[in-house]
């Protein structure tokens, strides 16, 4: 991976204004397929597989009157009038014929019809027109809604002096999001830490641009999937927060790391190359850990959120493709105009040095050293804070651990009382018309007719279903938690009933979902009392189901989420404690960050400050959206400190100090050296995240405030406090790890270790013109080996060459696998074809045929397979175990594809490089003999030595060889 991003950042560097014109033409088509494509965003909330849901799709087809949305109008009489006189009955009678007669609207309930309770107050100062839609909310035309909101305004105009007349329900119960100047001041606050970080504007502005430019490209996409699919409109300002806040970190983590490396020297083509094969490479690491966590929000099994998740990872997957992308090209732009205020272009070093200074290696080794003096002493120059920091921390760890601990919990407790609901009226704006129409309902009405329920069963046995839904209604009033039966009727058909039910508590009461749970505890008794089996829904019974369905998933989600990063971070660090520590201070975050919201929004604690509209429970998808995203935000910062005290760990001179000692001057070196870095992301972070939180969507706020209490509490009290106090406390246990899991676990190069030795050795080999160069080669051992396969293996082979590897057939193939990039696991050095391996195995399996000849049925067609496709090196196994005329058939083979190779070769006598293994020498030499390639260079390597040597079964098939030695 690193050595892939090393060429792509030098490529792009390189290339800047080709980068640039693709990402904006991408950028273009968007905006083409929004315009053709997009049809808006749909707040409609379906949860597949629930009794709710399951009611609703039976209502549509058998009583669409009350499947789909509704709005209402409430009018209120003036002081010491009835809204039983007169003239509001004639008024509401003139404004509910008007409305009948509106697209969409499938019925208009009269408020004084008998048949109906509720329709007027108790003390009749109030009355609701009820309408009643033949859809879903997004499915009303807008034309429909301008028609209500005339007729309420000509009802108010006709309703005597004093009266009220007021639009609202379920379709204007939500608000839609939109970005406001707060947002812009979380993008200047980034802008002036990123100043204030690199010392230049120039350098400041690119985080900022490859930021909005990959936040417009997720927006657009977002919008032009409205075509397609149903996507709420939380998701696409969800997309700019998130877009925005790692757009501008995984930015800042590469030019960081340019900047520090061209202030020491380095020249800014190499510089850039290495900055996004380093810091780029825990780019993509972290990119993946909040992909896979936002796409784990599937967990829950809600379209909605499984939409939002994908929505919001494809904004995270864009700002790391334009991070790796266009941050170098950007810099390709400013050359050697990164180096920021305060700091001179350093002087070009003599190129031209005489040959009596030394090898190449030695020349370059003294480059290097003196590059990483003068990034020490720029360091040293700004990490006194650091320093004097991470001092304090581990000079008392334990106290340190304690406090923390003890802090985060109690910031935790209020979490305890978190109670989740979906976005309804109430939690509007005050002011806002549909709010004021949900206060006057809850006034004169009660709570409860804000959130009506339904039940519905097929009664088409029944002789008698008028008085059947009568009997139902009258049981189910008796049910505790029951205001009123508003309705209890047939269809027209009368195959289906319903039973409206009016709660006694608001639909955002946990009572309300109580009762909920209750009458579907009752639906065995109504079915052997009635027979009618009858299912409990309704808008509020789906919001209920809903929020109990995320409270359900918070806990499989959490264990996924855990989980994995104790599994990548093993893989990152090859420790055990080190995940641990990771995931525990991971959980102390989130609990925080509950606990916060929880004491903002529901006890009320600072709320008028951030401008909560209300004061209760919030939205049911908060804690999955903020557990998904903390968890790979945490994840960045735990990589860019640990790794670096992991380098410092295992680089460390330990002459003359204890293993403890090596250990807790390795958590301080790190920290310093990356603390700055992860200051200012965390900062912007936590800048962006904010900034949504005065002015935001309602739905928004919860989300907004966790994430950005989640980033401060785990940047600056977890990870910068409570991790270093924890490894002082482990010492050099901190980076123990069983052999066999070490094995075990696949290598992960977050440091860009690759790209260091990919530079390192540059000039090696000396020779010119190998295509197989290998010095001290040996396989990592196996698990249950004591020894490698093989060791000290050192070759040089041309192209053209031939070289003939004999022994046994275990350790002949795994060399061979090794040279043909197919065996990962070997130390040493090993170049093939100019390519470093295994650090560009990848490219060498594409370079490298290989016939493995287990079946001399099939070996000619194996390796007119292995040189086909102008192969330049061909990797052909156990030669001398063909027949007669299975060696006839390879050895013409290996003849035409000579001729072929000469024939594209300028240089006549140089066909492919054919690297063969053999136990019987003599045969094998025969065999290359006759096809004609008798300069034949040997290799002998010695029989394999098992761990077991009772169990000496050799392997002979390639399943086998990877088996035991992959």
């Amino acid at each position: 991976m690193s050595t892939f991003l090393y060429t792509l950042g030098r490529w792009s560097f390189r290339h800047p204004w080709r980068v640039l014109t693709a990402w904006l033409l991408v950028l273009v088509l968007a905006g083409g397929g929004v315009a053709l494509f997009a049809k808006g965003t749909d707040n409609t909330f379906t949860i597949p597989g629930t009794e709710s849901q399951a009611g609703l799709e039976m209502l549509e087809r058998t009583f669409p009157q009350v499947s789909g949305a509704s709005a209402e109008i409430i009018v209120v009489a003036a002081d010491g009038a009835s809204v039983r006189d007169q003239a509001y009955q004639d008024a509401i009678a003139t404004t509910t014929a008007d409305i009948g007669g509106l697209d969409f609207v499938e019925a208009v309930n009269d408020p004084y019809d008998s048949r109906i309770s509720g329709g007027v107050a108790d003390d009749d100062r109030a009355a609701i027109v009820r309408i009643q839609f033949s859809g879903e909310a997004t499915a009303v035309p807008q034309a429909t809604e301008d028609g209500l909101r005339e007729a309420a305004t000509a009802l108010g105009s006709a309703l005597p002096a004093g009266s009220q007349a007021v639009l609202g329900g379920q379709l204007f119960a939500s608000e839609i999001p939109g970005a406001s100047l707060t947002e812009a001041l979380g993008v200047l606050i980034a802008a002036l830490v990123l100043m204030m970080t690199f010392r230049s504007f120039l350098v400041a502005g690119m985080p900022l641009a490859t930021a909005i430019l990959g936040v417009a490209l997720s927006i657009g996409l977002i919008f032009i999937a409205t075509g397609f699919a149903t996507v709420s409109a939380t998701t696409p300002l969800l997309a700019v927060m998130l877009g925005l806040a790692v757009g501008i970190d995984y930015a800042l983590f590469i030019v960081s790391r340019h900047q520090d490396q061209t202030r020491a020297g380095m020249d800014p083509e190499e510089s850039t190359a290495r900055a996004v094969g380093t810091a780029g490479s825990a780019v993509v690491f972290a990119g993946i850990t909040v992909l896979i966590a936002l796409i784990g929000l599937s967990f829950a099994g809600i379209p909605f959120l499984t939409t939002m998740g994908i929505a919001a990872s494809v904004a995270v997957a864009i700002a790391v493709c334009v991070g790796l992308t266009l941050t170098p090209a950007l810099l390709g732009f400013a050359g050697h105009r990164v180096m920021g205020w305060g700091y001179k272009r350093p002087k070009k070093r003599d190129r031209s040095a005489p040959a009596d200074e030394g090898p190449a290696e030695a020349a370059q080794a003294a480059a290097e050293s003196e590059q990483k003096a003068a990034t020490a002493a720029i360091r040293a120059q700004r990490n006194g804070p650091a320093k004097r920091w991470v001092g304090l921390v581990t000079r008392r760890p334990v106290v340190t651990t304690v406090a923390i601990v003890a802090l985060l919990g109690t910031a935790a407790i209020p979490a305890a009382s978190l109670a989740l609901t979906l976005p309804n009226a109430g939690q509007l704006p005050e002011g806002d018309e549909a709010r004021v129409a949900y206060e006057l309902t809850d006034e004169y009405f009660g709570p409860g007719a804000n959130g009506p329920l339904i039940m519905t069963g097929t009664i088409v046995t029944s002789n008698d279903p008028l008085n059947l839904m009568t009997d139902i209604g009258d049981e189910i009033a008796k049910i505790p938690g029951v205001a009123e039966v508003a309705l209890a009727t047939p269809n027209e058909t009368a195959d289906t009933g319903i039973v409206q039910i009016v709660p006694e508590t608001a639909p955002d009461d946990p009572r309300t979902a109580d009762l909920v749970r209750e009458l579907r505890a009752q639906e065995d008794r109504l079915y052997d009392e009635f027979g009618v089996r009858l299912l409990v829904t309704g808008y509020t019974a789906v919001t209920i189901d809903i929020s109990d369905q995320l409270g359900a998933a918070l806990l499989p989600f959490g264990l996924f989420v855990v989980g994995l990063s104790l599994i990548l971070l093993m893989i990152v660090f090859r420790s055990i404690w080190v995940p641990l520590t990771a995931a525990g201070g991971y959980l102390l975050s989130v609990a925080a960050a509950f606990g916060v919201v929880a004491a903002v929004f529901e006890w009320g604690w600072f709320a008028d400050a951030l401008h909560v509209a209300k004061v209760g429970p919030i939205i049911s998808f908060m804690p999955i959206v903020v557990m998904g995203v903390l968890f790979g935000l945490a994840m960045d910062y735990q990589v860019f400190l640990v790794s670096r005290m992991r380098e410092d760990y295992v680089h460390a001179d330990r002459e003359g100090r204890s293993p403890r000692e090596v250990a807790l001057g390795a958590v301080r070196s790190g920290f310093a050296a990356s603390a700055r870095v992860v200051v200012a992301a965390a900062v912007i972070m936590f800048a962006v995240f904010v900034a949504f939180v005065p002015e935001g969507d309602s739905s928004l706020k919860p989300i907004a405030l966790g994430l950005a209490v989640g980033v401060a509490v785990d940047a600056f009290l977890v990870r910068m406090t409570l991790v270093p106090a924890v490894l002082a406390l482990l010492g050099d246990k901190a980076w123990w790890m069983p052999r066999w899991l070490d094995r075990l676990l696949p290598k992960f190069d977050v440091e860009g270790e690759a790209v260091e030795r990919e530079v390192r050795l540059t000039d090696w080999p000396a020779e010119p013109a190998m295509a197989v160069a290998a010095d001290d080669l040996r396989t990592v051992p196996a698990a249950d080996a004591e020894e490698p396969v093989f060791r000290d293996v050192s070759v040089r082979l041309g192209y053209g060459g031939t070289l003939l590897v004999t022994g046994e057939t275990p350790t002949t193939r795994t060399l061979l696998l090794a040279v043909a990039g197919r065996l990962s696991k070997i130390e040493g050095k090993l170049r093939v074809d100019g390519l470093l391996v295994p650090e560009r195995a990848g490219a060498v399996r594409a370079r490298v045929g290989v016939a493995l000849l287990d079946d001399p049925a099939t070996a000619g067609a194996e390796v007119v397979q292995a040189v086909s496709g102008g192969t330049r090196i061909v990797v052909l196994s156990d030669i001398d175990r063909l027949d007669d005329d299975a060696r006839d058939e390879v050895a013409q083979v290996l003849r035409r594809a000579a001729t072929a190779a000469r024939e594209r070769s300028d240089d006549a006598s140089s066909p492919f490089t054919l690297i063969a293994s053999a136990r019987d020498e003599r045969r094998a030499l025969a065999l290359l003999a006759e096809a004609q390639r008798p300069d034949v260079a040997s290799l002998a390597l010695p029989t394999l030595r098992r761990h077991r040597p009772s169990e000496p079964a050799q392997p002979e098939s390639f399943a086998d060889i990877s088996e035991v030695f992959a």
